[in-house]
């Protein structure tokens, strides 16, 4: 039976809401999911992520197969020819078959005039996909960054700024976490093996394995109970550079989606633990995440940059402050990044972290730890902002090794873009 949707044209619809209207794809896919089957679902997905990540290369394309581009009314249909693009392009979904839902998806989305034009666009495509990609890796589209981003990224990074481009370019390796509350990494990799799915144990992060290829947590063994958490290696950093320990007071500061405040409490699950987040909608992941690990902590809604009205009077042995940042760490997972963000919220997002961080820092016990983390791999959001704020207090220190904090790049095989810095409060 056929479906009663065309997903191309949902595809182009979510696009559209991306570019055009500034909204995440984390916003907009669930909305335009409800009605869709779980295969249909991971296609749409697929797609999405994909013409976000291509971008640059689609619009180059399309710019040499019409004279003047859609726009207005009929924007959402430049869409859609980019959603041809990608699927001729990049996956393996059979020529014609991709050709025939994306001209059907003019209909869906009440243009079924522009089914001609698009049809003739796709197959000059067809024809012409060998001259035109010659002739692509001649521009600077090939890199699929804006400029501006390219410009800091070859600006702080000069001798590897390559390297992470083709990083944030790739589709992002899966992690898991194994809960040490019930196996070792290596005795879950065991049962993973079982389940005939192939993995990798991490040199350096103790409960961090990599899956060969992206896996439905369904397939996974004991998920529902608690036995594993999708999290990026880098991500699991920040609770093992905490060190939490039982009977301790700990603040998880931005805690949303809850990866961090379960991490701490598999750590130290007697250590009593605050989690906020500025964001109400996005507390429930916590408390889901919580439930499903059957883990307890403190969830509550509330301002980084105004403690007094959520912290009252305690002091905390140890923070985790996961600022809001540019996200510029972690954009191969969520390519819309790169068309979202513009170059003045670098120092917007900065002067807010600056904020938080000083305002938390008074709530600290003296002896304390508090972890700055985010992930961007920007200096201004991280090596820069901690040098700024050990400038101001002679009560804190480093205590990490390092003179600035720990700086991660994306890798292909490795963790995201992230950036650590562990500080100490002095007894004065």
């Amino acid at each position: 039976m056929k479906n009663k949707y065309n997903l191309r044209s949902i595809a182009a619809t979510a696009i559209s809401q991306v570019l055009d209207n500034g909204q995440s794809l984390s916003t907009v896919l669930p909305d335009l999911q409800r009605n869709i089957n779980d295969k249909d679902k991971a296609l749409l997905q697929e797609i999405c992520f994909g013409v976000l990540r291509y971008l640059p290369k689609l619009e180059w394309f399309i710019s040499q197969l019409m004279e003047k581009p859609l726009t207005g009314k009929q924007r959402t249909l430049h869409y859609l020819i980019m959603v041809g693009l990608y699927q001729l392009l990049y996956t393996r979904i059979p020529a014609h078959a991709a050709l025939a839902e994306t001209v059907d998806g003019a209909v869906a989305l009440k243009r079924p005039q522009l089914k001609g034009l698009i049809n003739g666009v796709l197959r000059s495509f067809q024809r012409q996909q060998v001259q035109l990609e010659e002739r692509n890796t001649n521009n600077n589209s090939q890199y699929l960054h804006p400029s501006w981003l390219l410009k800091r990224i070859q600006t702080a990074y000069p001798d590897s700024w390559e390297n992470i481009v083709d990083a944030n370019n790739q589709r992002p390796p899966m992690w898991l976490r194994v809960n040490s509350q019930h196996h070792t990494a290596a005795q879950y990799l065991e049962l993973l093996e079982q389940a005939e799915i192939t993995a990798y144990l991490h040199p350096s992060h103790p409960s961090a394995i990599r899956l060969e290829e992206a896996t439905p947590v369904t397939r996974l063994p004991g998920f529902e109970d608690g036995w594993s958490t999708v999290q990026d290696v880098s991500a699991q950093g920040c609770a093992e550079l905490l060190s939490p320990a039982n009977g301790e007071n700990i603040l998880d500061l931005c805690a949303a989606p809850g990866g961090k405040t379960t991490h701490l409490l598999e750590l130290a699950p007697k250590a009593h633990v605050l989690a906020v987040d500025i964001d109400e909608s996005r507390l429930k992941r916590v408390k889901e995440n919580l439930q499903r690990l059957k883990q307890q902590a403190i969830v509550i809604q509330g301002d980084g940059t105004k403690p007094e009205e959520w912290a009252k009077s305690q002091q905390f042995d140890r923070i985790l402050l996961d600022a809001p940042c540019s996200a510029t760490g972690v954009i191969r997972r969520h390519p819309d990044i790169k068309w979202l963000r513009r170059d003045s919220d670098i120092q917007e997002l900065s002067q807010l972290q600056a904020q938080i961080l000083e305002a938390v820092w008074p709530y600290l016990k003296p002896g304390g730890t508090l972890v700055y983390a985010t992930c961007s791999i920007m200096p201004e959001e991280n090596s820069q902002q901690i040098q700024h704020f050990l400038s101001k207090h002679t009560d804190a220190s480093m205590n990490d090794g390092t003179e600035l904090g720990l700086q991660i790049l994306p890798s292909t095989t490795g963790g995201d873009g992230f950036f650590y810095a562990r500080l100490l409060k002095h007894v004065q």
